[in-house]
């Protein structure tokens, strides 16, 4: 990556995150310890799902909404977490405690078929249960890509059909996305936007991708992209508060000549997007929509997390 390259993931360097401790099948365990096998099937195959959580003031966001999907997805490969929601959350706070983590804090929940007896493709070689493992970092969103905005371009990988792999799926294999991300890259953009398998806008290769044009809100019609929690709670906010909000199919020229465009995501919230395929999008910052949508959002985390916290 060069210098003036970014991601809708970069975050403010920490020190903290030198020392950090892990969760790995029911330890709580340092960075050398934090190891699985090679013939693990997430390693192997990319066999396995996983979520990206926040914790905002000892509270883990949506975290429903995240066990929904989780659960959902592990329930349609025949794959056997091994654990009840609450046991994950449990997991979640203890990791969080062992880090001293309170707030400003994201994770990654990965669980995956498990240690294989052989090194080929058929599920009923992992035999001894699954693997689940927790990353959690303090990481705190970077000033400057929410400021300056991120850079897009329209790479030729798509997001594919249901039946190829549905992308509804949070699932290990993100080939599909790292090529479209390398494509972008390779364009002089910062990630790539994905159109769908009849050429409509889709999402990047990371996050889920909305457009303001006259006031209105525009995203894809949800088919073929990712099944994300903020970009849910984004669609409701606006419909909630009166900004006009669209599910539809639209093209790349409806993109370009947007008035505002930005990305949802658990770690970024709200990015702004500044280009797509070198044509400036707006002021390249976050517009006046997008910057009403972050305030609500902003509203609604705070509202959740009262209503949950720990301490009251």
């Amino acid at each position: 990556m060069t210098d003036n390259m970014q991601t809708t993931h970069d975050a403010e360097e920490d020190v903290r995150n030198a020392n950090l401790k892990y969760w790995l099948n029911g330890r709580v365990v340092g960075r050398q310890d934090a190891v699985v096998s090679i013939y693990d099937s997430g390693f192997m195959l990319g066999d396995g799902m996983w979520e990206g959580m926040r914790l905002y003031d000892g509270v883990w966001a949506f975290f429903d909404d995240h066990m929904d999907r989780l659960f959902d997805s592990c329930k349609a490969v025949s794959l056997d977490i091994g654990m009840t929601r609450g046991e994950v959350h449990d997991a979640l706070m203890a990791l969080a405690e062992a880090n001293g983590m309170r707030t400003d804090v994201h994770c990654r929940l990965m669980v995956t078929r498990g240690v294989k007896v052989k090194p080929f493709q058929h599920p009923s070689l992992s035999r001894s249960g699954p693997t689940v493992a927790i990353i959690m970092e303090h990481s705190k969103p970077a000033e400057r890509v929410q400021a300056r905005g991120i850079r897009l371009a329209v790479v030729p990988q798509v997001r594919g059909l249901p039946m190829a792999q549905d992308a509804k799926y949070n699932s290990h294999s993100k080939l599909n996305c790292v090529i479209a991300c390398l494509q972008a890259e390779q364009a002089g953009a910062d990630e790539g936007l994905m159109l769908d398998p009849h050429g409509f806008v889709n999402t990047t290769n990371a996050c889920n991708f909305f457009i303001v044009k006259k006031g209105a809100v525009w995203t894809s019609t949800g088919d073929y992209c990712m099944n994300g929690v903020t970009r849910r709670h984004v669609i409701d906010l606006c419909r909630a508060n009166g900004i006009p909000v669209f599910e539809r199919n639209y093209s790349v020229f409806d993109a370009y000549a947007a008035d505002e465009a930005f990305l949802t995501g658990t770690f970024g919230a709200q990015t702004p997007v500044a280009e797509i395929d070198g044509k400036p999008i707006g002021d390249g910052g976050a517009g006046p929509v997008t910057q009403r949508i972050r305030a609500l959002y902003k509203e609604l985390i705070a509202a959740h997390v009262a209503e949950r916290h720990p301490l009251r």
